[in-house]
């Protein structure tokens, strides 16, 4: 019997559309609507409530590392910086380790892209089978042009999609990996470049007359000293 009143036609029960007289309020707000506003605004609600017991319940005296350990910016807690946390001698070598990395992966990155523009160059370029050939006569000449004619008008052999594809592919990332190595280089530049602003001595900053080879990077002088 419930299959046969399921069968039936009903008619389809629609939610009130907001009426004509309150169309500048905006579209009439949904039972799903409430539903998501009310959850919002219990949990809302349940969050002020915790706060406010453990407000309550807070022991006066209690301490923790934290309070000295952090300062107030913007009403906020933040912790103290960690800059100073370590030597001179120590962040030198940080970046000394750091630039050697950088350095490991270069020469990677370049025996990578020397091995696959190898594998590329000899799929790329098939050895010829190209030779001189000589006639004694007219005749024999004609003749060789004749079979010279005759296998090049032999159909080629067509290479394989799959072959083609990976050639494509090997070429992309080869593309990719001397993109990859220019990033690492500039990146080593940087670094040394950090490292030995990082070093004693006086130095300054070259003004563009000064510079003899015009380039976009800075260029530093350092003042000459007597060594002992």
């Amino acid at each position: 019997m419930s299959s046969l009143r399921n069968a039936l036609p009903r008619r389809a029960h629609k939610e009130r559309a907001q009426p004509s007289s309150r169309k500048k309020l905006g579209p009439l707000e949904k039972h799903k609507d409430y539903v998501v506003r009310a959850q919002a605004f219990h949990k809302k609600e349940e969050t002020i409530r915790k706060l406010k017991e453990k407000a309550a319940f807070k022991n006066p005296d209690e301490f923790y590392f934290k309070m000295i350990n952090t300062k107030l910016v913007n009403g906020v807690h933040m912790p103290e910086s960690q800059a100073n946390k370590y030597s001179e001698e120590e962040l030198m070598l940080m970046k000394t380790q750091d630039i050697g990395y950088i350095m490991q992966k270069i020469q990677s990155e370049k025996k990578k892209i020397e091995k696959l523009t190898s594998v590329l160059h000899s799929t790329d370029n098939q050895p010829s089978n190209k030779h001189v050939r000589f006639a004694e006569d007219r005749d024999e000449a004609k003749e060789i042009l004749e079979q010279i004619s005759r296998k090049e008008s032999m159909p080629t052999i067509d290479i394989p999609y799959r072959i083609k594809k990976k050639t494509s592919v090997s070429y992309k990332e080869l593309e990719e990996r001397k993109n990859r190595l220019k990033g690492l280089e500039k990146l080593y530049e940087d670094m040394a470049l950090k490292k030995e602003l990082q070093k004693k001595g006086k130095k300054r900053k070259l003004r563009e007359d000064e510079i003899v080879s015009p380039t976009s990077k800075p260029v530093y002088k350092w003042r000459q000293e007597r060594k002992r």
